[in-house]
């Protein structure tokens, strides 16, 4: 499994999240750790919206789709 090595952290910031995993019963690396996949498991919106793109199907301007959702809104 790879790797990663953080330096230059401020000493304050690490006593923050030694804090932290401390209270999670947790040693620093397994916080950092469990932080670091859930970072990575939640896509950006520009990921989500580069796989939207990639989809099949037809297109709609962005002020068409804005018009709706406010449209649409409106009647509820």
């Amino acid at each position: 499994m790879p790797n990663i090595q953080v330096k230059d952290v401020p000493e304050d910031t690490h006593a923050v999240l030694r804090r932290r995993a401390a209270a999670a019963h947790q040693s620093l690396q397994e916080y950092l750790r469990s932080k670091l996949i859930a970072e990575a498991s939640q896509p950006t919106v520009d990921e989500v919206l580069a796989r939207a793109g990639g989809r099949a199907g037809g297109s709609l301007p962005l002020e068409a789709a804005v018009s709706a959702l406010r449209f649409d809104r409106a009647r509820h």
